[in-house]
């Protein structure tokens, strides 16, 4: 998971979404009445959905996993828990169908103060819950101090992030950033910004941009280079300073091209 920025809903979404919430709550505000009002609402949700599409990571990938298109209006707060967030713009994100229907589905799980023990991209930043192992694929639920964090152990069991597939496609990953990013410093050295420029872009469209976050956060240490290798610690400077970081969004902030 990486951070993502929402945009603001426009003044037309705005005002379908809240006649539905009024039809809900006239309604009873119950989960059934909820629920046919969200099947009935084929504007507001085809809005919904281009602006989810426009925020997502990479080309369209899950905000839970990175890995898959995401294909579904996942409700963070079910339907079947709070009906009256059913059309609230902060409570969508775009997930994949295995992470939204064969895994999350109406989990919500909270602590004992009612706070959600679920991540939210879009409001905080995962790595403050999550700590990556590039080498392994796999996920830890900790702070970055090392404290065992339950939101992150949490999430990473409801959204399933270490499963099998997912630690293997980080792993890949990680193999992949380090190369195209030697790769991309090369171009950018000897003037080909064109072809840095394509590299830079398919570096930020790849699956799993949790991968290339870390390898932003590690080039930013000053240990780098003992961690990955002067070649690799003298490129992510570069990218650093040209480029990246690239945490939002999975879109590179400034052009590889010097101004």
């Amino acid at each position: 998971m990486i951070p993502l920025e929402r945009p603001p809903a426009s003044e037309r979404l705005t005002k379908l979404c809240d006649f539905r919430t009024r039809k809900i709550r006239t309604g009873g505000a119950t989960t059934e009445v909820a629920a046919k009002e969200w099947q009935r609402a084929a504007t507001a949700k085809s809005m919904i959905r281009e602006l989810l599409e426009a925020m997502a990571p990479g080309v369209l990938r899950c905000m839970y996993c990175l890995d898959s298109r995401g294909t579904d209006i996942d409700h963070f707060a079910p339907k079947s828990r709070v009906p009256l967030w059913t059309f609230c713009w902060h409570n969508h994100l775009l997930a994949c169908s295995h992470c939204n229907s064969n895994l999350k589905r109406d989990a919500y799980p909270c602590d004992s103060f009612g706070q959600c023990l679920l991540i939210d991209p879009t409001v905080e930043d995962p790595a403050d819950h999550l700590r990556l192992d590039p080498i392994t694929g796999e996920y830890q639920g900790c702070t970055p101090d090392g404290e065992s964090s339950a939101k992150g152990v949490v999430s990473i069991r409801v959204f399933g992030l270490n499963r099998y597939e997912l630690r293997e496609g980080r792993r890949n990953a990680y193999i992949k950033c380090r190369e195209l990013l030697s790769s991309w410093h090369r171009q950018f050295r000897c003037g080909d910004y064109q072809r840095a420029e394509e590299i830079a872009l398919a570096l930020c469209n790849e699956p799993f941009a949790d991968v290339l976050r870390f390898l932003e956060w590690i080039g930013s240490q000053t240990y780098a280079a003992a961690a990955l290798g002067d070649e690799l610690a003298t490129a992510l400077a570069a990218w650093l300073s040209s480029v990246g970081p690239v945490f939002r969004g999975g879109v590179a902030s400034r052009s590889v091209v010097p101004r």
